[in-house]
C-alpha cells in the first residue's frame, strides 16, 4: 500500500527564481500530518524485525496489546518542485516490518515518523539507515542500530544490543545486560538495577554509565580525555563495567 502527496507544480520562471535565489524546500514535518494511516498485523513468532530506511521510529511494548498482532501507525510529509511523487511504503512478511519512503527529485522534502505498538513479552531487532529510534517498555531482548541518528530506550529491562553510527545512545532501564556503542556521539546509560554487564563505547563522544552501589569489576579509559571511576572496585565482582572512548571524558558512577 503505498501513499503520495500532491506535488508541487511550478513552472520554468519559478524554477529559474528558485535556483538564482538558492531557495530550498521549507522543512517538512511529519507531525503536520494531521491524518495518520495506521495498519495491524498478525505476529507469529516472539521476535519482531524492523527494517527501515529513513523515518523516525518509536517501538513500544504494551499490556494493552492484543496477543499476536502489531499495530502500526505513520505520519508522513513529502513534496517535491520537480520529480517523481514522494511515497511511503510499508510491508509485512514472516514477523518482518519493512519501512520505506521514496523522496527524490529537484528539492525534494520529505518526513516520516511510525509509532509501532507490540505486545509484552515480545521482542525486537531494529535496522533503521536515517532517524532517530525510541523504544518503551521491553521486558524481552531489544536490538536497535542506527546509521544515521540517535538512540533512546527507556522502561525496559531486557538485555540491550544499542548501536548509532553517527548520533547519541541513552538508555534509562533495569536490564542485567546492556552493550551500547557509537562512532559518533555520547552514550549515556543509567540502570536501577544492578548490571551483571555493560560494555559502553564511544569513538568520538563521552561516556557515562551510572549504576546501582555494589562493588564492580571495572575497564575503563580514553585516548583523549578525562577518566573518572566513582563506584567501589573489585576484581573478583561477578558485576562487570566496560566503558571507553577514543576522545572524550569516561565517567562510571553511582546512580543518584
Amino acid at each position: 500500500m503505498a501513499r503520495s502527496r500532491p506535488v508541487r507544480a511550478a513552472g520554468t520562471a519559478a524554477l529559474a527564481a528558485a535556483l538564482i535565489a538558492g531557495a530550498s524546500a521549507c522543512g517538512a514535518s511529519a507531525a503536520d500530518d494531521d491524518h495518520p494511516d495506521h495498519r495491524a498485523f498478525t505476529l507469529h513468532g516472539r521476535t519482531l524485525t524492523v527494517d527501515s530506511d529513513d523515518s523516525a521510529l518509536e517501538v513500544v511494548a504494551s499490556d494493552r496489546q492484543k496477543a499476536g498482532t502489531v499495530d502500526v501507525t505513520r505520519w508522513f510529509e513529502g513534496s517535491v518542485v520537480a520529480g517523481s511523487e514522494p511515497t511511503v511504503k510499508w510491508s509485512f512478511a514472516d514477523d518482518r516490518l519493512v519501512l520505506s519512503v521514496h523522496c527524490n527529485g529537484f528539492i525534494a522534502d520529505c518526513s516520516a515518523r511510525h509509532r509501532i505498538v507490540v505486545p509484552r513479552g515480545i521482542g525486537v531487532k531494529v535496522e533503521n539507515a536515517d532517524g532517530n529510534v525510541r523504544a518503551s517498555g521491553f521486558r524481552e531482548p531489544v536490538s536497535i542500530h542506527v546509521a544515521d541518528g540517535a538512540v533512546r530506550v527507556t522502561g525496559s529491562s531486557g538485555p540491550l544490543d544499542l548501536a548509532a553510527d553517527d548520533g547519541s545512545v541513552r538508555a534509562e532501564v533495569s536490564s542485567r545486560r546492556v552493550k551500547a556503542v557509537t562512532s559518533d556521539g555520547s552514550v549515556d546509560l543509567e540502570l536501577s538495577r544492578t548490571p551483571d554487564l555493560v560494555d559502553a563505547g564511544s569513538d568520538d563522544g563521552s561516556v557515562t554509565v551510572a549504576v546501582p552501589r555494589s562493588p564492580y569489576r571495572v575497564s575503563a579509559g580514553s585516548d583523549d580525555g578525562s577518566v573518572s571511576v566513582s563506584v567501589p572496585r573489585d576484581d573478583r565482582s561477578p558485576h562487570r563495567v566496560s566503558a571507553h572512548t577514543s576522545d572524550g571524558k569516561v565517567t562510571v558512577r553511582t546512580a543518584n
